[in-house]
């Protein structure tokens, strides 16, 4: 894109390779293009009397004095150096004003005189002897009256008669740390004897008004270009720009809420994504880059020199300021902090008081922030993470067993925790240094005095308690118990887990009273609850020995913690399960000798019945077992409870599972893996699959950070079957790749057996008959290893799947021997799942449309939208009118993205029946965001390339959308796509939505 500058020469406008930043660039640049352009001040008029030497050009658009400002890591820097180099490809000349960094006798004019000198030595036009000459002579006399006025005048004339020779623009950075007497004179030569035809561009932080570049530095610019913070849009492009590939956008929205009011920082967000890959806390997965640390563990770069630049505005700090900072930071970082905590000693030189000071100040530096309730925290949330990393671990104990000590000295430990719970942090942050005999009974009040208002609190002060009473302690079956019913009443399944180890200690002693043996038995089927929802097997290899011994023990807790297997959930092991004691279940208040009661408060409604567990295994198996099953739980579930039921367990569901057999006692809420894979389920089905690998993901990076939650494999195998039909095989190989062979589940057979024959159908060298035969062989072994797990459900969308890989395979016997094999499953079975899907294979083996019509109604009420497309399909084959059916196909395989194996098979369909797919819209559509997007790419100059990268696809790939978009657009080359684009030729055509 061409601009008409002042003078009718054309400029050429070129894409900054700054995010956010293109239109400063190109102020800066079009301020230092207007060199030798003469400004109409005195010295212009007068320029040549110290020299001697007279010369003049034409004159059109004034020179300019540009100040550029911007907190620090804008970009200021970063602005001015693109602009140079975009000015410097054109011809323009650009020379830097150095000038000292330290105040002294050579300061003020004398130091303004040496840079201007300096600049004059780069111009090479044979003058510069007597530039200088005249220079000195000048400055030897500048000590009388007016001698520095004098001066200062004539450097603006030898400058203006150096740039009539050789036109060259000034640019100066870091404008705020120039010593006060030197940008006195400098403001004062820009204001008063400002050289004619010298654009000047200077750069720096916003300076406060009683420093005296912040008075005269701005005055004297004819403009001030402030850079404003980047935009969340901006700075999700820098991320990926960073990176070099696309991004989950939770990364992006992690990284935003860590920086607070520096979110719009470049080099924060820089800083940030740094610490990341030095930590390996990103995982490119999927085609994205996704985070692998908690999002509130994300933290700046832990160099105190870079961490004072960024988030000190005025100055950097001193070395002192920043430990001071570390220890407030280690402070509020375990425990709430108020200011009234730091305040309650009158003695001026204790630590509190230090750490009071250090508020003060940092407070004044706008580094911490004081909120209405007094409570202490740092604007920057990274900044007080990456001040963590920085050794100050005993001082920071120290100054929370003073805090807690100030307190109890004067209440007593009990009357401290109601009172005060919120001193339960810092009990747990002192350790050892606060005895037991204190830091026990303030625990136990702050988490009674908590549970009403804040949960957290009291779950947190409940685990410190466990972890300093012993086991054989008469209120620890209490606590356990407590704590347990807290956390699964607010589904905080890891809060759960983390009573592992004093619930082991406690199994492992005597168990006491039945009271206390039963509350145990009911906290050891809670944790077994838990240890599912985080897809964390007890039977795993890799699993701790002691939990599997600890289950043998509490029978109703081992039967629970089995189910697991049938949902994908570790390996499957024998559900025959033990009489043990009929535990009742929390919710009748029957009192404790230890103090805590099991009532209602407690919370049970979460954790199924052994008969409500026998209904969750029994739904993956046979009908004659589910109905057994069903008959043993109290009360009527009803059809429609019982059908959900058995939908979520052929995906291995358990979250679904458990809502559909509890009913209003469970609530699919929290951030466990059971509910986000749950999640998921109902976005492929409902054909949300964007979602669906968002939750995939987040599943995958969870189960990878080293926290309690494990991985998930049926996240992954249906994130394999997603982008399998989306023609995506090489990420469906990455995700099965990540799935042991070990594992028999349907779901997972399912995905390996479609990618196994679609590999083959795309590699020419397997395609044909024998790499069709190879991927049924392997999935009727993998039929036969479900069955003999009693894993029935979900095997009907495998033998579909096998059906319609032997019909276009025309094998007129393996087709009858799968037809037959799914008939029986459906007579096993009696699911209402595999009876849809013996409709679909009647239609697709018999042409029986009736069969088929049925089959694509009763999908549509239990909405299934990717089984709705093969109904479609197989309609559009053996109905009476095709297209209509092919029309809906189309359109639903358009929402789900479907690729090359839905797509082959409707196009097969359409030339069988002698119809035609519907294009996907009008020729004049608007271009969809994919589309802006990629022409914005070709705008900024990336290759094929970078743009795959970008977008996680193959160069292939985009020369097909760069082919398409030729055609749309009416352009030739991407050169008339980029110059249409950015002379809004396409936005007037309409093809630009909101223009």
């Amino acid at each position: 894109m061409e601009k008409k500058g002042k003078q009718g020469v054309a400029v050429q406008q070129h894409p900054s390779p700054l995010v956010g930043r293109q239109g400063e660039v190109e102020d800066v640049a079009e301020a230092l293009r207007t060199t030798g352009q003469a400004t109409g001040h005195a010295t212009g008029q007068a320029s040549g009397h110290a020299t001697g030497h007279t010369s003049g050009r034409a004159t059109g658009a004034e020179a300019r004095t540009l100040l550029v400002t911007g907190g620090a890591g804008t970009g200021k820097t970063a602005v001015v150096e693109q602009a140079r180099q975009l000015v410097v490809q054109e011809g323009v000349k650009v020379l830097r004003l150095d000038w000292e960094s330290g105040e002294g006798p050579a300061d003020g004019t004398a130091a303004l005189t040496d840079a201007v000198c300096g600049v004059l030595a780069k111009v090479h036009d044979g003058r510069l002897p007597a530039r200088v000459a005249a220079v000195r002579r000048v400055q030897a006399r500048a000590a009388g009256p007016g001698g520095e006025v004098a001066l200062l005048s004539t450097l603006g004339e030898v400058l203006a008669d150096a740039a009539r020779e050789v036109p060259f623009a000034l640019i100066l950075d870091n404008a705020e740390r120039m010593p006060a007497r030197t940008a006195s004179a400098l403001g004062l030569l820009l204001r008063t004897f400002r050289p004619a035809g010298v654009p000047v561009v200077m750069a720096g932080r916003p300076m406060s008004p009683g420093h005296v570049a912040g008075a005269q530095l701005p005055a004297a610019a004819d403009r001030v270009l402030g850079l404003p913070p980047l935009s969340s849009a901006d700075v999700g492009e820098l991320v990926e720009r960073r990176l070099g590939r696309p991004v989950q956008p939770d990364l992006v929205t992690a990284v935003l809420a860590s920086l607070g009011p520096l979110a719009g920082s470049p080099a924060a967000v820089l800083s940030v994504l740094a610490s990341l890959e030095e930590r390996g806390g990103l995982l490119e997965l999927d085609g994205q880059v996704c985070l692998t640390v908690p999002e509130g563990g994300l933290r700046l770069r832990a160099d105190a020199a870079e961490l004072g630049r960024l988030c000190w505005p005025d100055a950097s700090p001193d070395a002192g300021t920043v430990g001071a900072a570390a220890v407030l930071a280690g402070l509020v970082g375990q425990a709430e902090v108020r200011l009234e905590d730091l305040h309650r000693v009158k003695s001026p030189d204790g630590p509190l008081q230090a750490a009071g000071r250090t508020v003060d100040t940092l407070v004044e530096d706008r580094v911490v922030t004081v909120g209405q309730d007094g409570r202490i925290a740092f604007a920057v949330p990274a900044l007080a993470a990456a001040l963590r990393t920085l050794p100050a671990r005993d001082e920071v104990r120290s100054l929370h067993a003073t805090i807690t000590k100030l307190v109890t000295d004067r209440l007593g430990a009990t009357a401290a925790g109601t009172r005060r719970p919120r001193l339960a942090g810092h009990v747990a942050a002192a350790g050892a240094m606060i005895d037991d005999g204190l830091a026990v009974p303030l625990l136990l009040a702050a988490a009674g005095s908590s549970v009403r208002f804040n949960q957290d609190w009291a779950v947190r002060s409940y685990h410190s308690v466990l972890r300093r009473l012993p086991p054989h302690d008469p209120r620890t079956p209490g606590v356990l118990h407590e704590s347990a019913g807290l956390s699964l009443r607010h589904s905080d399944h890891i809060g759960v887990l983390a009573l592992g180890e004093p619930l082991l200690a406690r199994l492992d002693v005597d168990r006491g009273d039945r009271r206390d043996r039963d509350g145990l038995e009911w906290v050891t089927r809670a944790w077994a609850l838990s240890a599912l929802h985080e897809h964390r097997s007890p039977y795993d290899g890799a699993a701790d020995p002691r939990y599997r011994a600890a289950l043998q023990r509490v029978p109703a807790a081992e039967v629970l913690a089995a189910v697991g297997g049938r949902y994908g959930i570790g390996p499957s092991v024998p559900m025959a399960s033990r009489p043990g004691s009929a535990a009742p279940e929390p919710g009748s208040d029957t009192g404790s000798g230890s103090g805590f009661g099991f009532g209602s408060g407690s919370g049970s409604g979460p954790v199924p019945s052994p008969a409500e567990v026998r209904l969750l295994a029994a739904a993956v198996g046979s009908g004659a077992e589910f109905e057994r099953a069903r008959r043993g739980v109290p009360g009527d579930l009803g059809e429609a409870a019982l059908d959900r039921l058995r939908n979520a367990a052929a995906y291995g569901d358990l979250a679904g599972a458990l809502e559909a057999v509890l009913g209003e006692r469970y609530v699919v809420a929290g951030e466990s893996t059971a509910v986000r894979y749950h999640s998921m389920v109902r976005d492929y089905l409902t054909g949300d699959w964007d979602s669906a690998l968002s939750c995939a993901r987040r599943i995958e990076t969870r189960g990878r950070s080293g926290r309690t939650a494990g991985v998930g494999q049926l996240p992954r195998a249906l994130a394999a079957e997603i982008q399998l039909m989306r023609g995506e095989l090489g990420r469906a190989r990455e995700w099965l790749d990540l799935i042991p062979d070990s594992v028999g589940h349907p779901l997972v057979a399912r995905a390996r057996l479609g990618v196994r024959y679609w590999s083959g159908q795309v590699d020419k060298a397997l395609a044909g008959k024998a790499s069709a035969d190879e991927a049924l062989e392997a999935a009727r072994h993998d039929v036969r290893r479900a069955r003999g797990s009693g894993l029935l459900a979900g095997l009907d969308r495998v033998l579909l799947r096998m059906l319609s890989i032997t019909v276009r395979g025309d094998s007129p016997e393996a087709t009858r021997r799968t037809l037959a094999e799914l008939e029986a499953l459906y007579e096993e079975t009696a699911s209402p799942m595999t009876y849809e899907a013996v409709l679909v294979a009647r239609g697709m083996v018999h042409g029986d449309a009736d069969s088929a019509l049925a089959a694509y109604r009763l999908v549509q009420r239990r909405v299934d939208l990717p089984l709705s497309v093969d109904c479609c399909q197989c309609l559009t084959d053996v109905g009476d009118d095709p297209q209509p059916w092919l029309d809906e196909a189309t359109r639903s395989g358009h929402v789900l993205g479907m690729g090359r194996p839905v797509r082959s098979l409707l196009g097969a369909a359409a030339r069988r029946r002698n119809v035609s797919i519907p294009r996907r819209r009008a020729a004049r559509a608007g271009l969809s965001d994919r589309e802006v997007r990629l022409i914005g790419m070709v705008s900024d100059g990336s290759t094929n390339r970078q743009i795959a990268a970008r977008l996680a696809c193959s160069e292939k790939t985009v020369e097909q959308r760069l082919s398409r978009l030729f055609q749309r657009t009416g352009c030739r080359s991407r050169v008339e796509l980029a110059a249409a684009w950015l002379d809004g030729s396409l936005a007037r055509q309409g093809l630009v939505p909101g223009h």
